[in-house]
Parts: C-alpha cells; sequence; structure tokens
C-alpha cells in the first residue's frame, strides 16, 4: 500500500475508536469549555506584576532596564546624527552611497537617482522628521539583527549540530506574523521604542542567519580542499576562504533583513515606534485616506531605495572592475568622493542655515486624495449600473463566501476539525507533522479563542482560494507569454519590496473598513510571490517532456494540463505555501482596518493595555500560522529548504 494511504488509513483507524470517546465525553459541538484553560487573567497578573516591579527588581534593575535605555540611546544617538546632518547632507550622503555602491561612474547613476527622488519626495509630501525617525530606527535594527544574525549563521555554517538545532527555530520564526513579535515585548518593555526596536531585532535577524549558514556551507570543497593543502587553518579557511565565497549570500541576506526590518518597523507603531508607521496607524485609525496615502509613499519610496542599493552592491560582487573614466571614480577613491561630497554638502546646508526640510517645500496631497475618495464613495463604491460598485462586491463577497466558511467552520464539530487537519498534515508529511497541526489547531481551543481562530481561518482560506486562482493564472500566462513576464517583473519587483501596512491604504479607500478590505490586502500582498514562484516552476519544466508532447501532437492546453503543471507540482506546492503565510500575515494586521478575529484582539491588547487578551490572540496566531506551515509544507522541502 501507498504510505500515504496507509498513514490515512492508520488516522481513520484511529479516528473510529477516539471519535465516539470524545463525542461521549465532550459533546459534538464547538470546542467543549472543559478542555479550556483561562490564561488571561493569570497573564494579566503577570503584567501587573512586571509593572509594579520595573523600577526595583534586579532583573530589571541590572539587565532590562540597561537594555532599554541602550535602545533608546542608540536610536536617539542616529537621530542626531540625522539631524545635524540636515537635508542637504543626509540626501547627498545617501546618494552618493547609492552611487558607490552601484558601481561608481555612469553605472551607479540609476540607482543615485532612485535615492535622490526618495528622499526629495519624503521631503515634498512634509514627512521628512517621520521618515529620518523611522531611518534612525531602522539603522539600529538592522545592525544588530544583522550582527546577531550573522553570528548565528557563522556557527550554524560551521557547526552540523548547531545547524540542525537551528533550522526548526528560523523555520517557524518565518512563519509568524509580525504581530506575533510585538506582544512578549509590549509585555516586558511597555510601549515605546525599546519593544519597537527589539521586536523588529528579533523579526530580522532570521535571514540573515540563514543565508549565512547557506554561504558558508555552500563554499566550493576545491577551493577548501586547496586552501587546506597550503596549511591554512580553520580560521585562516573560515577568513581567506569561506567568508569572501559567501559574499552574495551575505549581502541578499542582508538585503532581506532590511526589508523586513522596514516591515517590522512599520507595523510597530501600533506600539509606540512613531515614524512613518505612526502616521499612517493614526490616519487609518481615523479613515483619513489622504493622510494614510502621503505617510505610505515615503515607505514606498524608502524601500525601492533600500532594495535598489542593495541589489546594485550584489551585482558589482564578482562583476570585472571598471577601467575607464577617471581615476577618482574607482575603488577606494571613490569612497573617498562620497565622503568629500557628503562634508561639502553638510557644510554647504549649514552655511545657508538649511537643516530642516523647507516647509514652503512641501505639497499637501491629503486634501486632493481626500476629495477624490469622496467622489469614490459618491461614485463608484456603489450605485454603478450592472456593476454595482466596490462596496458591493465587498458585501456581496462577505455574504456568499466568506459568512458561509465561516459559519461551516464555527459549526462543525471541534474533533472533526482536528481530523481534517491531521489528514492534510499526513497528506504531505509524517505522524509528527499531523501531531504538531492537530497540537496547535488544539491549543487555540483550550486558550479559549476558537470562535476567533476559525474566524481568522475562513478569512485566510477565503484570500488564499483567490489569491492562488489569480496567481496561477497569471503565473500561467506569464510563463507562456514573453512579453507578459517582462511586463510584470518591474511590477512585481516593486510590490515585493512593499511593507505589509502599505498595503491596507488603497483597500481602504476602494472598499471601505471591514473583512473584505483586510482579505483584498492580503490577497494584493500575496499574489506577487505566487505569480513569481509559478512562472519559475512552469519555465523549469523539462524541455526534452515538452518536446515529446508536441511530438505526440498535444496541443498548447494539453501540455499545460499534461505535462507542464504535473512537472511544477513541488513549485506549486511552494506557492501554496508561500501564499498562506503572507496572506495569514496581512489578514492579522487587517484587524486594524476591521478584519476582527484574532488581528482585532491583538490590537485591542496593545491599544487598551488589556495585555492578557492580546497574549493569548498572539499565542492564537503562533498556533495557527504553525498549523497552516504543517500542512501546505512537504516535510521534504521542510527538510531541504535552505
Amino acid at each position: 500500500m501507498h504510505p500515504v494511504r496507509r498513514r490515512l488509513a492508520g488516522l481513520a483507524a484511529l479516528a473510529v475508536v477516539l471519535v465516539p470517546l470524545a463525542a461521549v465525553l465532550w459533546g459534538a459541538g464547538t470546542w467543549p469549555n472543559q478542555l479550556g484553560v483561562d490564561v488571561s487573567g493569570p497573564l494579566d497578573d503577570f503584567s501587573q506584576w512586571i509593572i509594579d516591579n520595573r523600577d526595583t527588581s534586579p532583573v530589571f534593575l541590572y539587565f532590562l532596564l540597561h537594555l532599554s535605555n541602550t535602545s533608546v540611546d542608540a536610536v536617539d544617538g542616529v537621530y542626531s546624527l540625522l539631524d545635524t546632518l540636515g537635508w542637504p547632507g543626509v540626501t547627498a550622503a545617501a546618494v552618493l552611497l547609492a552611487w558607490r555602491a552601484g558601481g561608481a561612474g555612469r553605472a551607479g547613476l540609476k540607482v543615485a537617482g532612485i535615492t535622490l527622488a526618495a528622499f526629495v519626495g519624503c521631503g515634498l509630501l512634509g514627512m521628512w522628521d517621520p521618515a529620518m525617525l523611522t531611518l534612525a530606527l531602522m539603522v539600529v535594527a538592522v545592525a544588530v539583527s544583522a550582527l546577531v544574525g550573522f553570528l548565528l549563521g557563522l556557527a550554524a555554517g560551521l557547526s552540523d549540530r548547531f545547524d540542525r538545532g537551528l533550522r526548526p527555530v528560523l523555520d517557524t520564526m518565518q512563519v509568524l506574523p509580525a504581530f506575533a513579535y510585538l506582544l512578549p515585548f509590549v509585555l516586558v518593555f511597555g510601549t515605546g521604542s525599546p519593544a519597537a526596536l527589539l521586536a523588529t531585532v528579533i523579526y530580522a535577524a532570521p535571514p540573515m542567519a540563514r543565508l549565512t549558514a547557506l554561504g558558508l556551507r555552500g563554499a566550493d570543497p576545491s577551493v577548501l580542499e586547496a586552501s587546506a593543502s597550503l596549511g591554512a587553518g580553520r580560521r585562516q579557511q573560515l577568513l581567506t576562504a569561506r567568508l569572501p565565497l559567501a559574499r552574495k549570500e551575505l549581502l541578499l541576506g542582508l538585503n532581506q533583513t532590511i526589508m523586513m526590518a522596514l516591515s517590522m518597523v512599520v507595523i510597530a507603531s501600533v506600539i509606540g515606534a512613531g515614524g512613518l508607521g505612526d502616521e499612517v496607524y493614526s490616519a487609518l485609525s481615523t479613515v483619513d485616506v489622504g493622510a494614510a496615502l502621503t505617510a505610505g509613499i515615503p515607505i514606498v519610496l524608502i524601500a525601492v531605495w533600500l532594495d535598489r542599493t542593495t541589489e546594485a552592491a550584489g551585482e558589482q560582487l564578482g562583476a570585472p572592475p571598471v577601467t575607464d573614466g577617471p581615476r577618482l571614480l574607482h575603488g577606494r577613491a571613490a569612497w573617498g568622493v562620497a565622503a568629500f561630497g557628503t562634508v561639502l554638502a553638510v557644510v554647504a546646508g549649514k552655511i545657508a542655515g538649511a537643516t530642516a526640510w523647507p516647509e514652503a517645500w512641501t505639497v499637501d496631497i491629503s486634501g486632493p486624495v481626500n476629495g477624490f475618495q469622496a467622489w469614490f464613495v459618491d461614485n463608484v463604491q456603489a450605485g454603478v449600473p450592472l456593476l454595482g460598485g466596490t462596496k458591493v462586491w465587498a458585501s456581496n463577497f462577505t455574504d456568499w463566501l466568506l459568512n458561509p466558511l465561516r459559519d461551516l467552520l464555527l459549526n462543525a464539530p471541534w474533533w472533526s476539525l482536528l481530523l481534517v487537519a491531521a489528514a492534510l498534515a499526513l497528506l504531505v508529511g509524517t505522524w509528527r507533522t499531523a501531531l504538531t497541526a492537530v497540537l496547535a489547531l488544539a491549543a487555540t481551543g483550550v486558550l479559549g479563542v476558537w470562535p476567533a481562530t476559525l474566524d481568522t481561518l475562513s478569512q485566510v482560506l477565503g484570500a488564499l482560494a483567490l489569491t492562488l486562482v489569480l496567481g496561477v493564472a497569471i503565473g500561467v500566462l506569464a510563463a507562456r507569454v514573453s512579453w507578459v513576464e517582462s511586463t510584470l517583473r518591474p511590477v512585481l519587483d516593486v510590490l515585493q519590496t512593499l511593507p505589509q501596512f502599505v498595503y491596507l491604504i488603497p483597500v481602504v479607500a476602494l472598499f471601505g473598513v471591514g473583512r473584505a478590505a483586510a482579505i483584498t490586502a492580503a490577497v494584493a500582498y500575496a499574489l506577487p510571490a505566487v505569480v513569481r514562484i509559478t512562472t519559475q516552476g512552469l519555465k523549469k519544466t523539462d524541455p526534452a517532456a515538452l518536446e515529446a508532447a508536441r511530438s505526440l501532437g498535444a496541443t498548447g492546453w494539453q501540455q499545460l494540463r499534461q505535462v507542464q503543471l504535473p512537472l511544477a507540482r513541488p513549485a506549486l506546492l511552494l506557492a501554496l505555501n508561500q501564499g498562506v503565510v503572507l496572506v495569514l500575515a496581512v489578514v492579522i494586521v487587517g484587524g486594524l482596518v476591521g478584519g476582527g478575529a484574532l488581528g482585532y484582539d491583538v490590537v485591542y491588547g496593545l491599544s487598551r493595555g488589556d495585555l492578557g487578551v492580546g497574549l493569548v490572540a498572539g499565542a492564537a496566531i503562533v498556533c495557527l500560522g504553525l498549523l497552516l506551515d504543517r500542512i501546505t509544507q512537504p516535510t521534504a522541502t521542510r527538510k531541504h529548504s535552505p
């Protein structure tokens, strides 16, 4: 018998014995109260104990308080430095750094132009000061995250045992939504920049650790053997062979760390991080789309600047050195030119008295944007002949799909959902995978948030269905039509750099607040990854198999259905897994725009200081993330994932 069928038969046998017993003991309705544990009370007590002892306990006085103060001092120090440089100095430093990272000379002009547009855009929109605060948080968080990630990756790259221990931890961390990271730090440090900074550090470190280990472990054996034959010790091999060979992976890890840190710094506005995220959060809480867009555009500009700069630096690694043009534009001399240009801009700014961005140089777009939104609400959200309108679509989507799906889950016997979770996990994994999935789902019932978890799960399933239908269709089209792929590529590049928070702004304008808005944002956030993975999977189909199908007279549709899609199954499963993880992340953040369920509980707990409610919801989100990851990622893929 096939192993999967054997495992499912075993599960059926267990169900025959256990389900009647569970139904007799605890009923067949929703999660039984007898199996619940009230942990919000003890968590509230623990939170209160921390508040009462924060100024007296040795743990706080001699460790956590120093950590908190150091975080505040570091952010304040970077912000003061940026303020001292003034807008001319900061802009010049960023532009020249980008120019040098892009290869100096003409090669770096494109990325330098993008950087100039990003900083000028922040100033013109009147968001210079919030942008500098976000940048200060980013500088400190990325520095610490990169260091922590590098050290962990270094240990994992040199030790098999450490690597085996670290992998499941990183796997778990990378499937958890950002909100889940905030609550423990708020519990310990309270709201403010220390909690935001430390949560960002933990959230952004895994990519650096993973890619550092990958780069070190993937070093060319012949180079290492040659190094050893010349008498190099382990330390010399590390410094002269492994690390230089891993430069591309290290830079890619830094790129991913930067982008994740930006995403978290923006989301951390809900716990008082300040900066651009705070502006967006305040505007969304009052449904002021104009103000939200005014702060959201600089976030997009900063994301594009950071991504393009690190990407340009990565492309320069291993490229032949540029020899044409003046010598000052080559090698270390170019760094000197960049430093001299920055100093010159700072001095010029000081002489001209130009440190803060001039108020007269700002443009208020919130009024026109809100005016357009008012017109949109009056003319497009409802009453459109034949089409209905966006709010009508949202209402129909909620009534026809979300509500029935939620009711189906809420009315299903609790043990049947555990059985479904176990069966799905057994289809892609082992008994251990099934046990993890069942325990993760059951934990949400024990925590007393079974209905809210199923409500969130219904939103995730609805968003995932839309994402997969659209993503696979677009991916197939891009794989078969070259101009579609070339047109989509820059759009996907930009969309994949945007933080989750930014996606909430346009959907509120389109659909108003509610579950449909949160789900639309989730679909938009996850779609680029699904499209890209599907396209790459289909394009890597064995040409010999396609040629054989053509020689047998298969049509294009038959080639796709009978050859390409079956051969691209691993890529499609990866698209499913990435889609569900990304969708869950934004559905949770969607609690800010009326998504309700667990996301709302987290926001409520953070904003009202009711950490018991927030922490329970955060723990349920962790369990839901584990469940969805385990039932969508084949065990073999998880074992071999970098």
